[in-house]
């Protein structure tokens, strides 16, 4: 991907949510719900402080995240959907 975020922007790709319910019924593509969860695909270099330094990273490429309901912007990259979002609408890292 030719693409980087600047500053203290993550770019995400959902994963995807639970085809059945705990009691084995396949939930339609129309009723799922959108999940919250994700893998960085890519960060930028960081925020800058009052003084201009840059403000290292907490979520690197690779790790798995939560993220808020309405957190980011939906981009198609390369005929792929992501999400950019800044790495304060990051819940936290799973594993």
């Amino acid at each position: 991907m030719a693409f980087t975020p600047l500053h203290d922007r993550v770019v995400v790709r959902r994963l995807e949510g639970e085809e059945k319910t705990a009691g084995g019924l396949i939930i339609p593509e129309s009723a799922k719900e959108k999940p919250a969860e994700g893998k960085v695909v890519a960060v930028g270099a960081g925020a800058r402080d009052e003084d201009g330094d840059r403000i290292a990273m907490d979520v690197k490429e690779g790790d798995t995240i939560l993220f808020g309901k309405w957190s980011g912007t939906e981009i198609t990259l390369d005929g792929e959907e992501l999400l950019i979002m800044k790495e304060s609408d990051i819940l936290g890292i799973i594993g």
